[in-house]
């Protein structure tokens, strides 16, 4: 199976290193916005093209992986090159999905290709999570916990903050939060309650320490809803500690059973990742393994992670799987 990259990033560089792990799969090409000359790929011998000759790759590709961020970048981009190659991407705005799905899902059909939108870990092994404990447990509830780890968005909010040099910001769940939780009771939850943010911060020299720590507390839409601390650091106590993309979580779904609903149930899937990107990018190659089984079978349109038999992602066959993992 020839897999492209679209975009040469964090996760573009954890798909090409997944890839070495997939004895089904080549790295084919990396594709970009940038100048071609500027990329040194990891992988011995792989082209690299400028993303204006993509169209001419059609032969080399069976998948084409959109590495691209969920804000700008997909929504254009997924939709655009559904109608050259089978595509997957990460999408994880949530409410927009919908949305994304309709557009993806129109051209993928028109051109009779494959696209998988919303891959990862969440969206998508959460997803997936969420769906069978609430299939299983039909009277229950839901929780979500993420953490502890980084979040990129909120980083790159505090490193707009005026006298940021430097920043990242973990998300950490509340202990007594998951606890309650786990012990089957059902808490009704604040957004304050589930999760705190910690951020530590590299300072430009002569910053009001003050005003900046005020602004990252009182930030709408990411901090002020939260129980916040902030750390200033320097340079090098962030390179030595705070260097990697640490994240993960837990997906819960509590529940009953029982002619009176007298026995209580809990289940709980967890994640704890050293490197988002590259756990992720395992994700989607699993998936990318589907999507071009689906479209040798000639099956077109979007699809997301429900939508996705368990035997399609694995390199076992039918056989092996019932006699090794069933």
């Amino acid at each position: 199976m020839k897999v492209g990259i679209l975009g040469y990033g964090n996760l573009g560089k954890g798909v090409e290193s997944a890839i070495r792990q997939n004895d089904d799969m080549e790295l084919s090409c990396i594709i970009t916005r940038r100048d071609p000359k500027s990329i040194t790929p990891a992988t011995e011998g792989v082209e690299v093209y400028s993303v204006e000759d993509i169209e001419k790759l059609q032969d080399k590709i069976d998948v084409l992986v959109l590495c691209g961020g969920s804000a700008t970048d997909l929504p254009e981009q997924t939709p655009e090159y559904a109608k050259y190659f089978n595509v997957i991407d990460s999408f994880d705005t949530h409410a927009r999905i919908p949305e994304h799905f309709a557009n993806v899902d129109r051209v993928a059909k028109e051109n009779g290709h494959v696209a998988l939108i919303s891959c990862g870990w969440d969206p998508g092994m959460f997803s997936l999570m969420r769906l069978y404990g609430a299939s299983v447990l039909p009277e229950g509830q839901d929780y979500t916990f993420w953490g502890k780890g980084v979040s990129q968005g909120h980083s790159d909010a505090i490193r707009r903050v005026e006298g940021v040099k430097n920043g990242k910001q973990y998300t950490i769940p509340v202990e007594e939060a998951l606890e309650a939780v786990r012990k089957g009771e059902n808490p009704q939850l604040t957004t304050r309650q589930k999760h705190t943010r910690e951020c530590f911060i590299v300072p430009e020299e002569g910053a009001d320490l003050a005003k900046i720590e005020e602004t990252i507390k009182t930030m709408p839409n990411y901090f002020a809803d939260y129980d916040t601390t902030v750390h200033f650091i320097s340079q090098e106590e962030f390179d030595a500690n705070h260097a990697g993309i640490p994240h993960g979580g837990f997906v819960f779904r509590t529940g009953v059973t029982g002619l009176n609903k007298e026995h209580k149930h809990v289940i709980e899937y967890s994640l704890k990742l050293d490197s988002n990107p590259e756990f992720t990018s395992s994700v989607i190659l699993s998936f990318a393994r589907a999507i071009n089984r689906l479209s040798e079978e000639g099956v077109s349109g979007c699809k997301t992670v429900f939508d996705i038999a368990p035997a399609y992602l694995s390199p076992m066959s039918g056989d092996e799987l019932r006699a090794k993992m069933l």
